[in-house]
């Protein structure tokens, strides 16, 4: 094409050349110069036209390749012979049956992996953790767990990895929080499956009119001869704590070892804490606990979205939510109660058999997949860690789960915490609702000292 041009060009040139020379023939020289630039224009217009055909047929060339490849790979990894097993997996009571009809799904979408059968058995997040790590070997390959539970079970060895293809998958559609808390050092090791552990406030709007401050909150149950439940131990202390800006926090390398923890309770932000709960502790309306199953004549409890049927059905047309209020502290200075925010996660079992470990994966992907999340909450009501499934109109519109996710803005992600944290922590509530009552601030600091002592040593 460029000699094409170059020819016309030199042809252009040589008769405007001629045409010089004979100053008779000027229009006829113009009218060939015309033509010519013509020529040129329609030849330059033809080049054009022929580029852009082949960069055209060059790109849906390349398309047509990368499709090709695309479903050779698909129909590689479709003809690979997982061979046959069976797939145990520990789940809570109330989604035992929908993990076995999703299991049904599952095989129905995936034929590779037909010669798989599941085992679904009905054991909750606190005991599957325990049993895996008292036996991994005859523990599930597939369960449940709470997210404080993950360091404990890679230190046993007894979680896999989340498969490469699976990682950026999960941290992009997942809650940053539950992506965090099925994290050890740099390593996913789970499958976020919900992000709603945490707690807010249930009240009977009849008695509590005003649910913003904790003052308030007690100063109506009190008037009303009605209780005000809350638990004052490790997970819901925090609340307090965290609110006045105490952080308590540990460090784990990707064996699940705890190396350093970052407390500042020993402080006068702990102080202000402290006496805070002593002060809740020390009301009429106070009663210790958590479980609204367990509660009787309350007008406001601290629990969670596990006990909602149960709060409903006590509450009736009264029944409400709403995040934690704020509290003035003895300082004067009014503070947002906080807490942890938490999820449920998904393992999988280290495997000897690649193949069975493949398709554990890819299993564990699929039941926290966004079309699964969704459906395990209009089934059961557990709350979504995918956040599309949380944008979903039926979650968006759930009382109970609007006030976690208002509540969960003043919170922190729950990460590792060694056990020995949880006993010292009860320790310390045991004496808010004793010793402490009539303890001097002195004696408030010491105490302070000495926890804060005693769980930064548990990291070293």
């Amino acid at each position: 094409m460029k000699k094409k041009l170059v020819s016309v060009l030199m042809a252009t040139a040589m008769t405007a050349s001629l045409l010089a020379g004979c100053g008779g023939a000027a229009d006829t020289a113009a009218d060939t110069a015309e033509s010519t630039a013509d020529a040129v224009e329609e030849t330059a217009e033809e080049a054009t036209e022929a580029v852009e055909e082949t960069t055209e047929d060059a790109a849906e060339a390349v398309e047509e390749a990368t499709e090709e490849a695309t479903e050779d790979v698909a129909e590689a990894a479709d003809d690979t012979d997982y061979g046959t097993g069976e797939i145990k997996i520990w789940v809570a009571d109330n989604v035992v049956d929908f993990t076995k009809e999703q299991f049904d799904k599952f095989i129905e979408a995936n034929p590779q992996f037909a010669g798989y059968t599941a085992t679904v058995e009905a054991v909750g997040e606190g005991d599957a953790a325990s049993n895996m790590i008292t036996d991994v070997t005859a523990g599930a390959d597939i369960y449940g767990f709470a997210q404080d539970q993950t360091a404990r079970l890679v230190a046993a060895g007894a979680l896999e990895e989340v498969a490469p293809e699976n990682v950026d998958a999960i941290k992009s559609e997942n809650a940053a929080g539950a992506v965090t808390a099925a994290t050890v050092g740099d390593t996913l090791y789970s499958y976020p499956m919900t992000a709603d552990n945490g707690y807010f406030l249930y009240y009977d709007k009849s008695v509590v009119t005003d649910p913003s401050t904790l003052e308030g909150i007690l100063e109506q149950c009190e008037a009303a001869g009605k209780n005000f439940y809350m638990d004052l131990t490790g997970w819901y202390q925090v609340a307090f704590f965290f609110g006045t800006g105490c952080t308590l926090t540990y460090e784990s390398d990707n064996d699940g070892n705890f190396t350093a923890c970052d407390c500042n309770y020993d402080s006068d932000a702990g102080l202000v804490a402290l006496k805070e709960m002593i002060e809740v502790a020390s009301s009429k309306a106070f009663q210790p606990g958590s479980s609204a199953g367990d509660a009787v004549d309350y007008a406001a409890i601290i629990d969670g979205t596990w006990d909602a049927d149960v709060v409903k059905a006590a509450l009736g047309d009264n029944y409400a939510c709403a995040k934690l209020p704020t509290f003035t502290g003895s300082d004067g200075k009014s503070y947002q109660m906080s807490g942890f925010n938490g999820c449920k996660l998904l393992g999988v079992k280290p495997q000897e058999d690649e193949n069975k470990l493949a398709v554990c994966d890819a299993l564990a992907q699929y039941l926290t997949s966004e079309e699964v999340q969704l459906a395990r909450y209009n089934a059961v009501g557990w709350g979504p860690s995918n956040l599309n499934a949380q944008e979903d109109s039926s979650v968006k519109a759930d009382e109970a789960l609007s006030a976690l996710s208002e509540q969960f803005a003043f919170t922190i992600p729950q990460g590792q915490y060694p056990g020995d944290y949880w006993s010292n922590a009860e320790a310390l509530a045991g004496d808010v609702t004793d010793k402490f009552q009539s303890a001097s601030d002195d004696d408030l600091k010491a105490a302070l000292a000495t926890f804060q002592e005693t769980v930064v040593g548990l990291a070293q």
